[in-house]
């Protein structure tokens, strides 16, 4: 059974950073893109960054410069790296490889 499972979440000031895990079991990150979403109140969700599996990464435009994707495919872990966050990053953050969907991790950010 395939499992993801994000971490890292919290309520922070703007300005602040986070740092937001992803990891799996039951199957290897390795061979498979992993991409990170977002899911604020009232809107859709959003695509937010991802990773292939040859480790190039691509991120949606509000978030360039500000976030950071990576793998570490001996850990099975895909991380988030979040900067200068502020309150328009509020939302459920969830992490996809293939078919599989974590639960979310909540982060909220303070004005």
């Amino acid at each position: 059974q395939v499992q993801l499972l994000e971490s890292g979440g919290g309520l922070v000031q703007a300005g602040a950073s986070l740092r937001l895990p992803c990891s799996s079991s039951g199957r290897t990150f390795s061979g498979y893109p992993v991409t990170w979403y977002r899911l604020a109140p009232g809107k859709e969700r959003e695509f937010v960054a991802v990773i292939t599996k040859s480790g190039h990464t691509y991120y949606t435009n509000s978030v360039k410069g500000r976030f950071t994707i990576s793998r570490d495919d001996a850990q099975e872990t895909v991380y988030l790296e979040m900067t200068s966050l502020n309150p328009e990053d509020t939302a459920m953050y969830s992490c996809n490889m293939d078919k599989y969907w974590g639960p979310g991790t909540q982060v909220t950010v303070s004005s």
